[in-house]
C-alpha cells in the first residue's frame, strides 16, 4: 500500500515510521548492552581478604543502648509524674539486660557497678542467625 491507496492516511504513516524508529533504538540498545563485571570472580573455597574490607568500617560510630526494661502508660500519668515516683517495667528483678546496636538485639548481661559507675557484663551474646530470624519478624 502506497500513501495514495484508500485507508492509509498520513497520520499511519507517521505512527508506522515511529514505531519502526522506536524498534531500531531498542535493539541497538540490547545490543550495546554489557553485563558489568565490577566484583572479580571467587574461586571456590578462597575468601577475600577480609581484614582490609573490616579497617573500613572499624571507626563508624554506632549507638549502644542497654536496656533495662520497657512499658506502656498513657500519657495522663506520665504528666503526673514527680520526683520519687516508680514507674513499673515488664522486665523482672534479676533477669538479664538488653543490649542495642542501632536498636537491634546483640546481647544480653547484668548489672555491675566499678568505681560507682554502672556497667554491664555480657551473659550471653545473640548469633548472627538468631539476628537474622528476630529481623524477618
Amino acid at each position: 500500500m502506497d500513501e495514495n491507496s484508500p485507508g492509509v492516511s498520513g497520520a499511519d504513516d507517521d505512527w508506522g515510521a515511529a514505531m519502526a524508529e522506536q524498534s531500531a533504538a531498542k535493539g541497538a540498545l540490547e545490543a550495546a548492552a554489557q553485563p558489568a563485571n565490577i566484583f572479580p570472580r571467587l574461586a571456590p573455597g578462597s575468601a577475600p581478604e577480609t581484614t582490609q574490607d573490616l579497617d573500613l568500617i572499624l571507626d563508624i560510630p554506632v549507638n549502644l543502648t542497654v536496656e533495662l526494661g520497657r512499658t506502656k502508660i498513657p500519657i495522663k500519668h506520665i504528666l503526673q509524674l514527680a520526683q520519687g515516683s516508680v514507674i513499673e517495667l515488664d522486665a523482672l528483678a534479676g533477669e538479664p539486660m538488653d543490649v542495642l546496636v542501632n536498636g537491634c538485639l546483640i546481647a544480653q548481661g547484668e548489672v555491675v557497678v566499678v568505681n560507682e559507675k554502672f556497667g554491664i557484663r555480657l551473659t550471653d551474646i545473640v548469633t548472627p542467625s538468631e539476628r537474622m530470624r528476630r529481623l524477618h519478624r
